[in-house]
């Protein structure tokens, strides 16, 4: 439901003026629609970013430039239901992504704030896949033990994750707090941050020999500069860029198999259908470069 206008939101399919909507066990991808805003410290509006990517994917082609990434497959879920209680919403999360997991298929999630990854990658457990590292680009670190009191707060969900035991590898973090850096410390976090990644143009990394063969890529919107995505709820200047975005997704995906990603933290800005197309194209490159390197 839409908190402005109190109509239904709409959930079209993604990329559905180009494509059928597939029999789920026929699809590498897996678009699942998170609508779930509850914990944002400062703008909102993240909870209409499923709906707008999806609506904005009619617009683009089926050839992305360097391949047809819909030849793989794309299946659009149902959105997940989030009108319920915070631990809930992670369970329904969790269970929605098991489901993708079941069909031999990957999750492409889009948030929502960034509360839904630790949903996922629950989700990807009781699915069965354990042994597997996440890579983060972020403006924010994400792993303060708790925000404002709340334990599943988007500032704290990468906490969650390395205390389910998952190796964790931060790009583009410029904004954290002394908790998080001896959090990283503790937790034996790998990271290159925004100072380091941006004045030097840096297009791609090396993951340690150590790093799991498997890897969920999660994408905070607002790990990128606010001058390509202005529409997140907490913008912090100094971010990537859009080809070393798309270019170190790619350096992980040549080096490890690629189990998921999600788009997180997307919040539409009324008037302004670039960004929506923007996120939407995002996520079609990355699909792009997934299938590509398909190992």
């Amino acid at each position: 439901m839409n908190r402005e206008t109190g109509k239904p939101l709409k959930y079209p399919l993604f990329l559905g003026s180009e494509i059928e909507q597939p029999n789920p066990d026929q699809a590498l991808f897996h678009v699942l629609p998170v609508p779930y805003e509850k914990t944002v410290s400062y703008g909102g509006g993240t909870y209409l970013g499923p709906s707008a990517i999806l609506k904005a994917s009619w617009q683009l082609e089926q050839w992305d430039g360097k391949s047809k990434p819909c030849a793989a497959g794309i299946y659009t879920c149902a959105p997940v239901d989030c009108s319920v209680a915070a631990a809930q919403v992670i369970d329904n999360i969790a269970t929605a992504t098991a489901n993708i997991i079941k069909h031999g298929a990957m999750p492409v999630v889009f948030g929502g704030e960034h509360t839904v990854t630790y949903g996922v990658l629950k989700g990807l457990r009781d699915a069965g896949i354990t042994d597997f590292g996440i890579v983060q680009i972020d403006a924010h670190a994400d792993l303060r033990e708790a925000y404002e009191g709340d334990p599943l707060s988007h500032a704290s969900v990468m906490k969650r994750a390395v205390d389910m035991g998952i190796p964790l590898y931060q790009l583009g973090i410029r904004a954290f707090c002394e908790e998080e850096i001896a959090t990283r410390k503790a937790f034996h976090v790998h990271y290159q941050d925004a100072d380091e990644l941006v004045p030097n143009n840096i297009q791609s990394i090396t993951l340690p020999e150590d790093f799991p063969s498997k890897v969920f890529f999660t994408l905070d919107i607002d790990g990128m500069d606010p001058s390509v995505f202005p529409s997140t709820g907490t913008p912090v200047p100094g971010g990537l860029g859009w080809y070393q975005t798309l270019n170190l997704f790619a350096s992980i995906a040549q080096q490890r198999q690629i189990i998921g990603f999600d788009i997180m933290e997307f919040a539409p800005i009324k008037g302004f259908h670039a960004y929506d197309f923007a996120a939407a194209m995002l996520t079609y490159k990355m699909m792009g470069i997934v299938q590509r390197n398909l190992k």
